[in-house]
């Protein structure tokens, strides 16, 4: 099972200071075709404009992922951590019995380009925790690189959920595979550039809902692209 969700079909809201798109319902944007896919629940993609930010708010029971690809994030947390967070970095926050947290663009100059991720967990009321990790572009190139995980494997942040998070940057023509367990879950986002996934091109912003599909190939289109895989139950 193969389903394209384009770039142009997602929830868009404008704020001024903060411009976002919703893969999935979210806030005021609400389709119930588009409620998650498997455990995957939000991929928001924002723009938050020089001086700005997500003030002081809460989250409950839920692990998020901020993924950078532009600019820089200044975060802090009722865990008393207080980071900033820079393109090629992964940060996870698992919400638990619950969290406040803001996130703040410290520039005068440069929007924040973000993937905000929430996948939905296996285990509820857990203690809040957080992680962040570099992942190097040359990690990425040509392969899919393991940056989130229910273990922790490979260097990968940590989450409570039988869930597997890549990403992966491809040249041209750049060719990587990835084989799924029957009955599992697959997301492809494309956050940058152009991709071909399993014969069907897709451009920045654009995903593929994938469902027993054995074996997900993922080909880089006319420009660079960067993506993120998701494997799912």
């Amino acid at each position: 099972m193969v389903e394209i969700r384009r770039a142009d079909d997602r929830g868009h809201a404008n704020h001024g200071w903060l411009n976002t798109y919703h893969t999935f319902s979210f806030a005021d944007y609400y389709d119930p075709e588009q409620m998650g896919w498997g455990a995957l629940r939000v991929i928001n993609e924002d723009y938050v404009a020089p001086g700005t930010g997500f003030g002081m708010h809460g989250h409950r029971d839920m692990e998020i992922l901020t993924y950078l690809l532009a600019g820089a994030l200044e975060h802090k947390d009722s865990m008393g951590n207080g980071a900033v967070i820079r393109p090629g970095e992964v940060q996870r926050m698992s919400a638990g019995r619950g969290v406040l947290h803001s996130e703040f663009n410290p520039s005068n100059e440069e929007a924040v380009h973000l993937l905000q991720i929430w996948i939905v967990p296996d285990v509820r009321g857990v203690s809040p925790s957080y992680e962040q990790k570099m992942f190097a572009p040359e990690e990425k190139r040509g392969r899919l690189l393991l940056v989130a995980s229910h273990d922790g494997r490979d260097g990968s942040v940590t989450i409570h959920q039988d869930a597997d998070v890549y990403a992966a940057v491809l040249a041209p023509a750049q060719r990587v595979a990835h084989a799924s367990a029957p009955g599992r879950h697959a997301y492809l986002h494309v956050a940058r550039g152009a991709a071909t996934v399993n014969g069907t091109a897709l451009g920045a912003g654009d995903g593929v809902k994938l469902r027993d599909e054995q074996r997900i190939e993922i080909t880089g289109g006319d420009v660079e692209a960067e993506v993120l895989l998701f494997d799912l139950p």
